[in-house]
């Protein structure tokens, strides 16, 4: 300031070369005092302890630059007197920010501060059924159980369809029901919600119902949404089975919220749910009006293969690729499986690139060495399933599965 000493004027050019110097910071406010200027004082004392909290000297500088506090209570002998930083805190209000900030707390002890964005809803995707390659069947009737209704409004008003629904994929891991069910959030042009069974289970009593609640809330909320509910057999095991009181009681919420709290609170929520041993879900899930629709998820057939084989390959060094004959031997292959004949080829090329030192492409004698090595990761699969679909397909349940298994001679 140009009435300011030189002095002073001097020392804030020193103080803004290095405001980290708390010792030239408190002379500089000793100065502002001298000359009663005891706001731009109290200014400088503050920011000093805002680096050293515990200074004794910017304490007393403090104390003495707001000469307008109150006295402080006599001490007793041998005792020091203590700093009033709330009134210091009123007083610099304007020049520092607070110190320490204060989480409001909820009556029942929960913190909700992570409420707000505790799931992850993912905003409509790129993703259409038509990005899944091959598995016809599995696409009509996505499009029955799901997208019809959707796309003729009319229709659904006059038939009386609403826009709720439950879905549930099953079949051996590693054929992409995660994708399948994104791809139908994609056409449905609805926010994706995936849901685990750690995203849900809690060591309190009481939270695992709360977290499933709050996940149906979240959807409502965003509706139009698909939930994913990614190992329904966790999520929803038989509560015959289930020995645990808490576990039963998380499906007992599942099973509320798939109801909806009246017809209309689930609109435009839709339910899709994957599982690699439908045997072991709660019966009541798969009752009408939840999780009332199945559809089996084979390992892909000739056209999806063949899209896997591609996406894979896509930006690997390859040369004279033979896909035909590709797809014939990985007949039965999971999409995953297919990832790793890819990745197994590729290391089989690397490895002999550095051995040789000479780089070379990705050829089809790597792919077919790799497919011959990999073992179809869907057999233990269908032998437990083989089980189910001779002696507990009550009401045709797994009628798909069996079709599927003669069709193999599996069965």
């Amino acid at each position: 300031m140009p009435d300011e000493p030189p002095l002073i004027q001097s020392l804030r050019a020193a103080v803004a070369a290095a405001p980290a110097d708390v010792p030239l910071r408190l002379h500089l406010a000793q100065l502002l005092l001298e000359a009663d200027r005891s706001d731009d004082a109290v200014a400088e004392a503050a920011v000093a302890l805002q680096h050293a909290p515990g200074d004794a000297q910017a304490r007393g500088l403090m104390a003495r630059a707001m000469g307008a506090l109150p006295p402080a209570p006599a001490q007793p002998p041998g005792t020091r007197a203590g700093f009033d930083w709330k009134a210091a805190a009123e007083q610099v209000g304007d020049v520092v920010p607070p110190r320490f900030a204060e989480t409001p707390v909820r009556a029942d002890g929960q913190d909700d501060s992570a409420d707000a964005d505790a799931w992850d809803v993912e905003e409509p995707g790129t993703v259409r059924l038509a990005d899944v390659g091959g598995m016809q069947d599995v696409k009509d009737r996505m499009d029955a159980a799901f997208l019809a209704p959707l796309r003729n409004p009319e229709l659904r008003k006059l038939y009386g369809k609403s826009l709720r629904g439950g879905l549930l994929l099953y079949g051996p891991p590693g054929c992409g029901k995660t994708f399948i069910a994104r791809a139908v959030a994609g056409e449905l042009g609805a926010a994706f919600l995936s849901v685990s069974v750690n995203d849900v289970l809690d060591m309190w009593i009481g939270n695992s119902e709360r977290n499933m609640h709050e996940v149906f809330e979240t959807a409502r909320r965003q509706a139009p949404c698909v939930v994913f509910l990614d190992e329904l057999d966790a999520l929803g095991a038989k509560r015959s089975r289930t020995g645990h009181s808490g576990m039963r009681n998380v499906v007992n919420q599942l099973l509320s919220e798939l109801d909806g709290i009246d017809s209309a609170a689930n609109e435009g929520v839709f339910v899709l749910a994957a599982t690699n041993v439908p045997w072991d879900v709660d019966n009541a899930l798969r009752r009408p009006g939840r999780l009332d629709r199945t559809i089996l998820v084979l390992p892909p057939d000739g056209p999806a293969r063949e899209a896997i084989l591609r996406y894979h390959l896509r930006d690997r060094p390859i040369e004279k690729v033979e896909l035909g004959k590709l797809v014939k031997v990985t007949d039965g292959l999971s999409g995953a499986d297919l990832a790793h004949v890819c990745e197994a080829a590729a290391e089989r090329a690397l490895l002999d690139s550095v051995r040789t030192g000479t780089v070379r492409m990705i050829g089809m004698k790597d792919l077919l060495a790799a497919a011959n090595e990999v073992v179809p990761s869907a057999e233990p699969w269908f032998a437990s399933a083989r089980n189910v679909a001779m002696f507990a397909n009550e009401g045709g349940m797994y009628d798909d599965l069996v079709t599927y298994l003669k069709k193999r001679r599996k069965l």
